[in-house]
């Protein structure tokens, strides 16, 4: 005799097994209850925001915008980090100033290309010169340090290497200290004007008794747009620094997954002493992964500082966007490509809505990202592309 279940006896069976699975969950770790319950009131204070109409549309608009451009900033370095540890099990903590460095490289870079005319001639170009030159730099950085540094601790037991890595990183700040001293540098003020005959009414002044339009401004124009009835401020190099960063996120993906060279550092990760046995020169691959994560970390430290708002530069600016990076790639599963792409990302995103949303001031951002990270570890230890790792390498 065949029974038949009622339309309504799945779910109540799904919602039966869903809190059981909730009850062994909180009963096994009482900080999931708890973490539940601030969530359950960081939601009600948003959504009580929302409603009384303090944050807006256009507000989050905005911010989503930024906190995207940030956040992709925040993937560059965090890359760098997923890289290093997907190879080494370690956590290169000096990675901070392997960003500070590309910085500097790009400033001095800059600076000479203003002396000699360069900038204000080629703009575009010697924007390019100074990313290119501040990636080249930082992949220097990282190879001496992992020739002087890590390398002859590659057997160690891992504490070793990460207190190494933490030395390394006081050791940057200092050698660029006491060469370009602590003053803090600033990036030459630079304009970018594109497609004056589209944009006729853009940055308009009068020369000689006639008005000359010189079109958008890519790196320091702010202008206002109307997007479906939203009236937004907007920067363009917030959108420049988002798709350049996509783009390197990308040819990073490229090469990990469809070369060689991907594949000798997929195989390494996997296990070292099966791909030396196989032909795979170990050492090559492991300074590769230092060079890629620092190419990108060198390139958005320049593009960093291009934003205004960000543009002073000093020896231990690397600190804090270091750990956020960390943060990101903890966030998104360290060790995994994507997750450390789509950490960088959330967070950026986070930080920047984050304060507005709950009414919170500005200044707290730092505790808001930071708070993600906990939540993160609360309920996913393994972070949100974790699970991936635990079965496959990247």
């Amino acid at each position: 005799m065949t029974t038949r279940t009622t339309p309504s006896a799945k779910p109540r069976g799904t919602l039966d097994a869903l809190t059981k699975l909730v009850l062994r969950n909180t009963i096994r770790n009482p900080m999931r209850f708890v973490g539940l319950i601030l969530l359950g009131y960081i939601a009600f204070i948003a959504l009580s925001n929302i409603i009384a109409g303090e944050y807006t549309l256009e507000l989050f608009v905005r911010q989503l915008i930024f906190g995207l451009s940030q956040g992709s900033i925040y993937a560059l370095i965090a890359l760098g980090y997923t890289l290093v540890y997907g190879i080494l099990f370690m956590i290169n903590f000096a990675h901070g100033e392997i960003f500070m460095a590309g910085a500097y490289f790009g400033f001095f870079a800059l600076y000479a290309m203003g002396e000699s005319g360069l900038l204000e001639s080629q703009t575009a170009l010697a924007l390019v010169l100074a990313v290119v030159i501040g990636a080249l730099g930082s992949a220097t950085v990282a190879v001496l340090l992992e020739r002087i540094a890590y390398r002859p601790l590659r057997n160690a037991p891992r504490l070793v290497p990460l207190i190494t890595a933490i030395g390394a990183s006081i050791t940057l700040q200092q050698l660029f200290l006491r060469l370009f001293g602590a003053s803090a540098r600033r990036y030459p003020d630079v304009s970018l004007y594109v497609l004056p005959d589209v944009f006729k009414t853009l940055e308009c002044s009068v020369v000689d008794g006639a008005e000359v339009c010189l079109g958008m401004d890519l790196i320091r124009g702010l202008y206002t747009v109307d997007v479906l009835g939203l009236t937004l401020r907007l920067r363009p190099i917030t959108f420049i620094v988002f798709f350049i960063s996509l783009a390197l996120m990308g040819a990073l993906w490229f090469i990990i997954q469809r070369t060689k060279t991907g594949r000798a550092m997929r195989a390494v990760a996997e296990d070292k002493s099966t791909s030396l046995l196989m032909g795979i020169n170990v050492d090559r691959v492991i300074v590769t992964t230092f060079i890629l994560g620092a190419l990108l970390a060198g390139a958005g430290g320049v593009l960093f500082a291009l934003i205004p708002g960000n543009g002073q530069i000093t020896p231990t600016m690397g600190f804090l966007p270091g750990i956020k990076a960390f943060t990101a790639a903890v966030v998104g599963g360290i060790g995994n490509i994507p997750g450390a792409m789509f950490g960088g990302l959330f967070l950026g995103v986070i930080e920047s809505i984050g304060p507005s949303l709950l009414g919170l001031d500005h200044q707290l951002r730092d505790v808001i990202a930071f708070g993600m990270l906990v939540f993160v570890l609360i309920f996913r230890p393994t972070g949100i592309f974790g699970e991936i790792l635990s079965d496959k390498k990247v």
